[in-house]
């Protein structure tokens, strides 16, 4: 038995068929160039190739907010002062996160599904928007979603009334008018 028992280091016997030394280890030190996590956002300017150039490009905050904050208005006589201020802190929440670039561009698009629901009155179909929003992008939205959420609900509540917006957004003429 001792005729297999070779001292590490030491030079094969003569006619001895011994194993091949196994590879070296692999070299310890920076891990390879690439996202091994999830991909990180677009920086501003610079669309992700997966993004759509129309989301990524931005709409202006101003045109969801203004929106959220006509609802708020018209909900105020009807809501006590409290929960219209925790709603419109809420939304300040939101235009600031927008104004920094917080929010990704699926937010956004999002953000402005839910606002053209709100405006044509599909109370369902704005909950629906705020639900996935809260399930697929609770780490961005968990801060001034509520606030939404409670909008919606307010809005709903209040006694029926024709839209607040033109449904399409392309014209404030009445459907009789026409353009001179």
């Amino acid at each position: 038995m001792a005729e297999l028992y070779v001292k590490p280091g030491a030079p094969p016997e003569p006619g001895s068929a011994a194993p091949a030394p196994p590879p070296p280890p692999p070299a310890l030190g920076p891990p390879p160039p690439g996202p091994l996590g999830p991909a990180p956002r677009a920086e501003r300017g610079r669309p992700s190739p997966a993004a759509d150039p129309e989301e990524e490009c931005g709409l202006p905050a101003e045109a969801v907010l203004a929106p959220l904050r006509e609802a708020l208005a018209a909900c105020r006589p009807a809501v006590q002062k409290q929960v219209c201020d925790d709603i419109a802190r809420r939304l300040t929440v939101l235009g600031d996160a927008w104004a920094q670039g917080k929010l990704s561009a699926p937010v956004r698009k999002r953000m402005s599904l839910l606002v053209q629901e709100l405006q044509q009155q599909h109370w369902e179909a704005a909950d629906e928007i705020h639900r996935s929003l809260m399930v697929d992008h609770v780490n961005e939205v968990s801060q001034w979603l509520v606030g939404v959420k409670r909008l919606i609900a307010e809005s709903r509540s209040l006694p029926a009334a024709e839209p607040a917006a033109a449904t399409d957004g392309s014209t404030e003429a009445e459907p009789g008018q026409e353009d001179p």
